[in-house]
């Protein structure tokens, strides 16, 4: 069986991407799709995404880690998939989609994707980190300084250490630049070591900063090894709402390969 796909990136962040409306793609293959996420023995990617018919939505987008399960929500994945939709002829300035947790709007700028995710009602904040869930868990820790550190040693051990155990969580190391900007590395589950961005991870690292007065800002930006990416929201009382993560999703190449 030959398939057709596209390669697209997000400050950094890849994605395989397939046009799935007819239903032919076995998504239930796990095995397949990591062996086409391996960058050695496949095409290569931190994640893959098929775009699907919504009968509510302009379109539905299914989310695999590189490990080949199908996962929670992926920010970075979400503008990509809207900057793929776009090049489909699918949607023009302006999507709303159906992704594993629920409906997001997004709005297109050439090759700026502004997306909404999920409301945030639940920061928890601890002695040494915050943890929240934006779409997907995330492990939040504030660092003098976030340069030299084995992102893939820590991340791994807290990933893997309790409270998480094998559900697991992704894990955020910051360093905060000034009073709105921070530095971010993130280690992510279902890749097991470190991206070059996370969306659900750079959101989660606003909001945890915002609620533990590191910063009064809300509109923050973010920088990771593959860019910058920037978070707005209100609050409202406990709530994060109109939470927005915005930056660039870009075509890389097509392809096709046989499976």
């Amino acid at each position: 069986m030959k398939v057709k796909f596209y390669k697209y990136q997000g400050t950094g962040n890849d994605f395989i991407i397939v046009d799935n409306r007819n239903l032919s793609f076995p998504k239930n293959n796990t095995s397949l799709i990591q062996k086409l996420c391996d960058r050695r023995f496949g095409i290569g990617a931190d994640g893959f995404i098929l775009l699907e018919k919504s009968e509510e939505t302009d379109f539905k987008m299914i989310y695999f880690n590189a490990d080949g399960n199908e996962s929670s929500m992926c920010g970075n994945g979400g503008r990509c998939i809207v900057a793929f939709a776009k090049k489909l002829g699918i949607i023009e300035g302006n999507t709303t989609f159906l992704a594993t947790d629920g409906l997001h709007f997004a709005s297109i700028d050439n090759d700026i994707i502004n997306l909404q995710m999920n409301d945030v009602t639940t920061v928890e904040i601890f002695k040494k980190h915050s943890f929240l869930n934006t779409g997907s868990p995330h492990h939040v820790t504030f660092c003098n300084t976030v340069k030299d550190l084995d992102i893939k040693k820590l991340g791994s051990k807290i990933r893997y250490g309790a409270p998480y155990f094998e559900e697991g969580t992704n894990v955020n190391f910051v360093e905060q630049i000034s009073t709105n900007i921070f530095d971010v590395r993130t280690y992510e589950r279902g890749v097991e070591d470190e991206t070059l961005a996370c969306g659900t991870g750079v959101t989660a690292v606003a909001i945890a900063a915002h609620k533990t007065n590191k910063t009064s800002h809300n509109c923050i930006k973010l920088n990771v090894l593959g860019g910058q990416l920037e978070v707005s929201f209100t609050k409202e009382d406990d709530l994060y709402k109109n939470v927005f993560l915005k930056g660039p999703a870009q075509f890389v190449f097509e392809g096709n390969i046989i499976i």
